[in-house]
């Protein structure tokens, strides 16, 4: 069957599926996403159409952009979102439909509003706001006062989601989703907690949901009876100031009626304790969050969705096929691969890019408001698409080193048609996702290392294990072209006691736990010392972290960091502003307020970071003319400097 073999692994999965006028072609939806790259005046930019033309291509039946705000002046919650009542936006959505629909998907666009956010600044929004911040009840909140939104204003938002939902259907979207979950305006009235009114908007939940119903009949109104309507719905809040699953089921019963799709969620974007619930983190389960839906599916008529970091066309193919969702919205792993669903639909599953679930994507946006993916260098990066077309002059190129990066440079060469050799000086390909991956949370990071490995032997590359390049076997080897990605080196500072039988370099230590005793220091405090903490913990060991710093994990992206402190406060004794004075045998001697005292400890790890080996790269890049540099040896970073580099640079080849 070729491209479509997958229908018969998946075929609940690849079933198609009415939604009012249109018909599905498969049960995947990309889930709504708002990556920056939005202009000043709230437009499409040719890069966000790019990024959602590239999640089309890939194979979802719909691309759904999130979070466009109808009511600017008082519901923008972060710093670039779309504006649907800006002078103008109407091109740049007519474009974006085009494109979405020229690469074989229908368009959808989330109508939301930030409520109190419109006037306070948010999670991950750094521009201060000049206007006045309006919810369903008065209040004081950290970052300001929240007033009462007038009767008029809750009317004139009414007729808001009427216009917008007229615009976006005027522009060719094929489908639109009213936000009502979240942490948002109408996840704000639904909550008996947040909600203190006592006009016809406040006090029983048929009251708090009026404002939604109204608006929900505007959007109707204004699309017709056969334009599909999406609502997304909380299924728990998951706070004491919001809804239970059985008030959540009692929402979804008063708005079936008004809408052809409800997709389910929960928690709240704007409480930093359920940011990594309502996005799945690592430490969690894959589809933690589907049950909702089955909940909210047994009380309702209309189509229901479900999310929750779903990534495995199987997972998503059971869930169906027992009757939990009617289909699956898929976020962030359509950012790491917008192509799987055309995997999943020609049988080659194992050939997807996992997610990692490390939210550089979330912590991208917020730095630079575009957006990148760890495992994929081409997401934020569409509108300069490198296409990898076969090389006009076949080339021998030697690739050193088998990690990350070294074996994304491997692929892409010969992708290009190239001659291409890859040596590792260790018995097997992965480099630092070994042990980046030997952690209980860090299945995704093992996914990784084998659909990496799996592209490298498929692709035609000739691997040598436990061979180790130096100059001399580069001048022999003579390629024309020369990748060096070795990596870097643990540092190992000269601290007194260092050289101790009781002292284990953390690589070591994450690969072979069994090496530690029952109660393990760790000096160094950053992302590798952080999870081991996590994992050392998790293998039954007393685990004492040790940080110069003010704070632990602080380079960390604060979406991840709000999953991972947590975890981390559970795993270990934590001693920051302390320093290392030196090893001794019970223990580690450490400053910390001027004050001397030894951390008690039978195996001390050593989580002190890594340096790039220069010396060699510049020996080994000596021995050619054409030579391309990757990944750590260039400089220490994370899994996505490495592969970028690995792509990027073996594309010029």
């Amino acid at each position: 069957m070729g491209e479509y073999a997958g229908k018969k692994r998946y075929p609940h999965l690849f079933e198609p599926l009415r939604i009012g006028n249109i018909r599905l072609k498969n049960r995947i939806i990309a889930a709504p996403t708002s990556p920056g790259m939005i202009d000043p005046r709230g437009h499409m930019t040719p890069s966000m159409q790019a990024y959602l033309k590239e999640k089309a291509l890939g194979g979802a039946a719909v691309v759904t952009y999130g979070e466009a705000i109808v009511h600017s002046a008082t519901g923008k919650s972060h710093n670039m979102q779309l504006q649907l009542d800006s002078e103008g936006v109407e091109q740049g959505l007519k474009e974006t439909t085009r494109l979405i629909h020229n690469a074989g998907a229908y368009a959808n666009i989330q109508l939301s509003h930030g409520g109190k956010y419109g006037g306070l600044v948010s999670v991950g929004g750094t521009i201060g706001k000049d206007v006045p911040a309006y919810g369903p009840s008065e209040e004081e909140m950290p970052q300001g006062h929240v007033y009462e939104m007038p009767r008029e204003m809750i009317y004139e938002i009414i007729e808001a989601y009427g216009k917008s939902a007229k615009l976006v259907k005027d522009c060719g979207f094929d489908m639109l989703e009213v936000h009502a979950a979240h942490g948002w305006l109408f996840s704000q009235f639904l909550s008996p907690v947040q909600n203190r009114r006592t006009d016809e908007f406040g006090g029983s939940l048929e009251n708090r949901a009026r404002f939604l119903l109204l608006a929900l009949d505007a959007v109707r109104k204004a699309v017709g009876p056969r334009f599909p309507v999406e609502i997304r719905l909380s299924g728990d809040d998951m706070t004491a100031n919001g809804l239970n699953m059985e008030q959540c089921a009692e929402v979804a019963q008063m708005v079936e009626s008004k809408v052809d799709l409800i997709n389910v969620s929960c928690g709240n974007h704007e409480d930093p304790e359920m940011f990594c619930r309502t996005h799945p983190s690592a430490f969690f389960k894959r589809g933690v969050n589907v049950y909702l839906a089955a909940e909210i599916k047994k009380h309702v008529k209309c189509a229901v969705s479900c999310v929750g970091s779903l990534n495995d066309p199987a997972q998503m193919e059971a869930i169906i096929a027992a009757g939990e969702a009617d289909c699956v919205e898929i976020g962030r792993a359509i950012l790491a691969d917008p192509y799987l669903p055309k995997k999943a639909l020609a049988d080659r599953a194992d050939d997807i890019n996992p997610c990692l679930r490390c939210y550089e994507c979330f912590g991208e946006i917020t730095k630079s408001e575009t957006v990148k993916c760890t495992v994929n260098p081409v997401t934020g990066q569409e509108l300069c698409k490198v296409c990898i077309h076969p090389a006009e002059k076949k080339k021998k190129v030697l690739v050193i080193g088998g990690g990350p990066g070294g074996m994304e440079a491997a692929i892409t060469a010969a992708a290009k048609g190239h001659d291409v050799t890859l040596v590792e000086k260790s018995g097997e390909l992965g480099g630092n996702l070994k042990p980046a991956g030997a952690a209980w949370f860090k299945e995704d990071i093992r996914k990784l290392k084998e659909v990496l490995e799996r592209r490298v032997y498929r692709s035609g590359v000739k691997v040598f294990l436990n061979t180790e390049a130096n100059a001399e076997y580069v001048r022999r080897f003579a390629p024309d072209a020369l990748v060096v990605a070795i990596g870097s080196n643990e540092l190992k500072p000269p601290i007194p006691g260092i050289e101790g039988e009781n002292v284990v370099m953390a690589i070591q230590a994450e690969l072979h736990p069994e090496l530690l005793g029952k109660r393990v220091a760790i000096m160094g405090g950053g992302l590798v010392g952080s999870e081991a903490a996590i994992a050392f913990a998790h293998e039954g060991k007393e685990v004492s972290l040790i940080e110069m710093k003010a704070e632990v994990a602080e380079e960390v992206n604060s979406f991840y960091r709000g999953g991972l402190m947590p975890q981390v406060k559970k795993a270990a004794q934590i001693h920051v502003n302390t320093k290392v004075q030196k090893i001794v045998p019970e223990g580690v001697l450490v400053q910390c307020d001027g004050k001397e005292f030894i951390i008690q400890a039978d195996t001390v790890v050593c989580a002190l970071g890594f340096r790039s080996p220069y010396a060699l790269v510049d020996e080994l890049c000596a021995e050619v003319d054409e030579y391309y540099i990757i990944g750590d040896c260039k400089n220490v970073g994370q899994i996505y400097g490495a592969i970028r580099d690995g792509y990027y640079e073996a594309a010029r080849i």
